[in-house]
Order: structure tokens, then C-alpha cells, then sequence
């Protein structure tokens, strides 16, 4: 194949496959750094590319920083869409005018290098009109940048993309949140130039429950949603072309070879829980806890020193079966002082089968040198009592006798009075941060259930542990009797 022949292909592969083009524009905006190919830019791309053939006029993309979206939603897409059809009008909108001047000139960028030019020989800058803010085409179309606020008197688009509305850092900003909310809905709207046909992309990392997202998913629900975690909480399919799909399980990381599970793991100490679950795993939970407030969670580095052995508590909340696509088994492991003070010592969490389950509970309870094990007797957890009997020292069962919200709302109370200590920089913690404070909205609530099992132990523990005084005697005792047991106050 001659030299003319691999340049026709070439152009024609950029012209026609959206993913391949996506790669030739990192090339070029980003020399010296390797482009890692992923199915999740494949799933990007795909819906991208639907809004441009015309099947869908409103998507939102959901997914977490440093991903690509940016170069993929405010650079290569326009780039495309114009290379296609010169005469389109889009509008780019970013939190910021310096980010939106950025992802312009890299969209410049792009439609005046020589690959470009030579796969889309139709689509050229106009000298008219060539900036920063705005960049028109021979043919009448354009790609016009504006900040998320900034005015829009007198201009309309065909497709209108909002990459980002929200700076991380104003995520806590009532004001900042609710004037970008009204930015859309008052200004934004009407800037479509067909409102039947007209498409808005919104492309973003979540950053809270109120964010442009959740304001839109409260709206109305025409919204394509494309959402992807960096750890996937569920089985999901995932679309990336007409009849081909990616079966994403749970646990799988967005991009191993990018960003490996370790890497991101150590993200998710570092960021805190409330920024992880948010920005990373696209599911915010509420600012100061639900029905836990975070201001509520006290937390301790080493226990205090106590006379004796502490008292130890496992509680356990167990899956009706194993396997990825169930419910996670749950241990939390408490030390229990002065008969009102709980420390959290370890979780322990797994989705295992039976077998596996069964040994788990053995070995945790040896581990710990548990003095009472709690087992919710229901679903595996009733035939794990029947099996362990007499083989588990302080096996308990505890039937559940309210829903997880009412259980819940009751041990608040010792998390509330501040009677409750968490593990500080313990490897479990975010997961459970992120969990309680998001119940009872929250994905799982396996760690709740296990947490509130704990505390709402039956009450005469809090008495029958308590260190005690004995009274002296205010009696003779009789001869000849065994002495009556002396009494004691708490």
C-alpha cells in the first residue's frame, strides 16, 4: 500500500471512528505522554456520538477526575461534530473563564493541525472570527466558550456541552450551587436554538447531592445518565457501540492500568470519605450526614488504659449467599469500657460463600478473643448459629425485631452523646464513613446493620460491665450460712 493509500485510510478511520479520533487528539495536545486505551472511553464515546447523530438530546456523564472528559467533551467532540457538518453551533461552558479559554485554544489547536485539515478538508477557521472566546468556521458554524453564569444575550447553539459547572472547592457554597443551578435553568435553556431537537451534554464529577446533576436528576427525568465509579458498587453492561457491550463486576476499577486499585485506595485515605465518595465514586451523600452528622464521629488512636482484659463484642451481619452480585458480610469488632464506651476496633467485610463465612466467623472471634459474638439470626446468619453452637465462645443470636431505620435511629443516640470511638486511619474507615453518613440513602447498609447490632445490645450489658464497688457490710452475717452477695452500686 503506498504512502498515499495509508494517509486516505488513516483520514478516513479519524473521520469515521470517534475513538480512534478521541486518540489523535491527545496525541496532539499532550506529546510525550502515552494515551492508555480504555473500555470506558470506548462507553464515552459511544454516547458522545449518539448526541451528535441526533438519538439523544440530553446526557449527562458522571465519572471522576483526570479521565479524559474534558479533552473528550469540550475539545474532540466539537472538533468532530464541526468536521462533520461545519454549519453547527456550540456553546462550551465551563465553572471558569481561564478553563474555558483552556479547553478553546485546545480545540484551535486541533482544527489547525495538518491531520485535521487533511481529514476534514471542509472545516476551516474563519478569519473573521478567531479567539479565545469564540472560534467561527467559512461555513457559519462555530464553538463559542462562556463561564457557567457568564452572559449569552443574542447567541443560540445546536448542541450546548457544560463541562464541569461546579469548582470542587465551592461544592460546600449553598450560594455558588444554587447560582449555577439557576444559570441553567434561567439562562441556558433558552439558549438551544431548537428546543425539540437541540442537545445539552453535561459532563462532570459529582461534587455534592446538589450539584448541577442532582439538581437536574430532581427536575426531570429525560436525562440519559452515563455514571461510572472508579470501583464499581454493582454488575452493570455497559454500552460502547451499536451491539457491543462491557460486563463491568463489582470491585473492577475504571482504568487498572492508569490508575490500579492500590492507587486509588490510597486516594480515598487522602481525600477524606466524603470527597471520595462524591467525586470519585459519583455518589455524594449529605454534607453533615443523614441521619448520622459527621460531627458526631469521634475517633481514637490507641484504647485507654483499663484495669483487666477489655471487654470484646463482634457483631455480625452476613449475605443470604455469596458471590459479587450479593450483599456484602460484615463483622465489626468492638472493645466495650465502662460499660457505656464502644471503640471500634476492626470491620471485617467480604462477599464469601458459606464455607468461607462459616471459618471467617471462627477465625475473627479466635483473633479478638471475642467475649460475645452477635449473629443476626436470619438469612445465612440463622444456619451459621445452628452450626456453631457450642464452637463459637459467647455465640449470640439476635433477631431482628424493627427495620434498619429504627435500629439505626436508636443507637444514634450513643454515637450522638459521643460514646462512640472510630479507628483513626484505620484501612476500613472512608467505607464506613461513607456509609453511615449517607443512610438511609446509602447503597449498602450491611456496615450499618452490623454497627447498630452492636449498639443496641440488650441494656443490661451497660449495667453487668461496669466496674462495681462493693458496699460495705451493713449486716452481721448469719453462722453457718453461705454470706449473702454484697451488694454494688455502678
Amino acid at each position: 500500500m503506498t504512502g498515499t493509500a495509508d494517509r486516505d485510510v488513516l483520514n478516513a478511520i479519524l473521520r469515521t471512528d470517534f475513538p480512534s479520533f478521541v486518540e489523535k487528539v491527545f496525541n496532539t495536545l499532550c506529546p510525550g505522554q502515552t494515551f492508555v486505551p480504555a473500555w470506558y472511553l470506548d462507553a464515552i464515546a459511544y454516547q458522545l456520538d449518539r448526541v451528535r447523530r441526533g438519538e439523544v438530546c440530553r446526557l449527562i456523564i458522571n465519572l471522576p477526575p483526570r479521565s479524559l472528559k474534558s479533552i473528550m467533551a469540550s475539545v474532540a467532540f466539537p472538533a468532530f461534530v464541526l468536521g462533520h457538518d461545519p454549519t453547527r453551533q456550540i456553546i462550551c461552558a465551563s465553572y471558569s473563564n481561564d478553563l474555558a479559554g483552556k479547553f478553546s485554544n485546545d480545540f484551535r489547536a486541533v482544527l489547525g493541525s495538518g491531520w485535521y485539515r487533511a481529514a476534514f478538508p471542509a472545516t476551516r477557521i474563519s478569519r473573521t472570527k478567531d479567539s479565545e472566546s469564540e472560534v467561527a468556521l467559512t461555513r457559519r458554524g462555530f464553538r463559542l466558550a462562556t463561564s457557567v453564569g457568564g452572559t449569552l444575550t443574542g447567541r443560540g447553539g445546536d448542541i450546548i456541552i457544560i463541562d464541569d459547572p461546579l469548582k470542587p472547592l465551592d461544592a460546600d457554597s449553598e450560594l455558588r450551587r444554587g447560582a449555577a443551578n439557576d444559570w441553567f435553568s434561567n439562562t441556558l435553556l433558552s439558549r438551544l436554538n431548537n428546543k425539540r431537537d437541540g442537545a445539552i451534554i453535561v459532563v462532570m464529577q459529582r461534587v455534592h447531592m446538589d450539584d448541577l446533576t442532582g439538581f437536574l436528576l430532581g427536575q426531570s427525568d429525560e436525562w440519559e445518565v452515563l455514571s461510572l465509579p472508579a470501583i464499581a458498587e454493582s454488575d452493570e453492561q455497559i454500552a460502547l457501540a451499536p451491539g457491543r457491550f462491557h460486563q463491568r463486576r463489582v470491585g473492577d476499577v475504571l482504568s487498572p492500568a492508569r490508575e490500579p486499585l492500590e492507587e486509588i485506595e490510597n486516594t480515598k485515605r487522602q481525600v477524606g470519605s466524603g470527597v471520595f465518595s462524591a467525586q470519585y465514586q459519583q455518589a455524594p451523600v449529605p454534607p453533615g450526614g443523614a441521619m448520622i452528622k459527621r460531627a458526631w464521629l469521634k475517633y481514637y488512636t490507641s484504647l485507654p488504659e483499663i484495669q483487666g482484659r477489655p471487654y470484646i463484642i463482634q457483631s455480625w451481619d452476613t449475605a443470604a449467599k455469596g458471590g459479587p452480585e450479593n450483599d456484602w458480610s460484615v463483622c465489626t469488632t468492638w472493645v466495650h469500657i465502662n460499660g457505656t464506651l464502644w471503640y471500634l476496633r476492626d470491620v471485617w467485610r467480604g462477599r464469601v460463600d458459606y464455607p468461607t463465612l462459616k471459618a471467617k466467623v471462627k477465625e475473627l472471634a479466635q483473633e479478638f478473643r471475642a467475649d460475645e459474638v452477635l449473629m443476626e439470626d436470619a438469612g445465612s446468619g440463622t444456619f451459621l448459629v445452628q452450626e456453631l453452637k457450642g464452637k463459637v465462645r459467647g455465640l449470640i443470636p439476635v433477631k431482628p425485631d424493627r427495620d434498619k431505620q429504627t435500629r439505626m435511629a436508636a443507637a444514634s443516640a450513643k454515637i450522638e452523646a459521643g460514646q462512640v470511638f472510630l479507628l483513626e486511619g484505620a484501612s476500613w474507615i472512608a467505607d464506613l464513613e461513607a456509609e453511615l453518613l449517607a443512610f438511609p440513602g446509602s447503597r449498602y447498609d450491611d456496615q450499618v446493620d452490623s454497627v447498630s447490632q452492636a449498639l443496641n445490645h440488650h441494656s443490661t450489658l451497660e449495667i453487668w460491665t461496669r466496674p462495681w464497688k462493693p458496699l460495705p457490710d451493713l449486716w452481721p452475717r448469719p453462722r453457718g450460712r453461705w454470706p449473702l452477695p454484697p451488694r454494688f452500686i455502678p
